[in-house]
């Protein structure tokens, strides 16, 4: 999935590695880091931008993903899937990200956060 070369079965996009970027809200950045930080130690990842939107798999992984979530929690179930297949390779690149406004259109809040955590720990006890 790298450059032409079936280097990875899955691929994340991180908001965090050295590209340009625009944080709008720190409250945000702190959020993300830490269900980002609760999954790693849950799954024994090593991922930085969990809740990146950027994600690419192959076809034989997208086969064997079963999802429920109808809302953010889709994040979460979608990379518990992932973490807990076996032999999977998993890379991360950088990718630009430019953040919107509450006006422009963003509408995730902290409820959204709040029910991260818990999509963290229901996918970890049932999966």
């Amino acid at each position: 999935l790298i450059t032409g070369r079936k280097v990875a079965d899955v691929v994340y996009g991180s908001r965090f590695y050295g590209r340009p970027h625009r944080s709008l809200y720190f409250h945000h950045y702190l959020a993300n880091r830490f269900i980002s930080l609760m999954f790693n130690l849950l799954y024994n990842q090593t991922l930085t931008d969990i809740e990146c939107c950027y994600k690419m798999f192959t076809r034989e992984v997208k086969d064997r993903l079963r999802l429920t979530c109808d809302d953010f929690g889709c994040e979460i179930q979608l990379s518990a899937q992932i973490a807990r297949a076996r032999r999977l390779r998993i890379y991360e690149v950088g990718i630009s990200y430019y953040g919107r406004t509450y006006d422009e259109g963003k509408k995730i809040g902290w409820r959204d956060g709040m029910k991260a955590l818990w999509y963290l720990i229901r996918f970890r006890i049932s999966s």
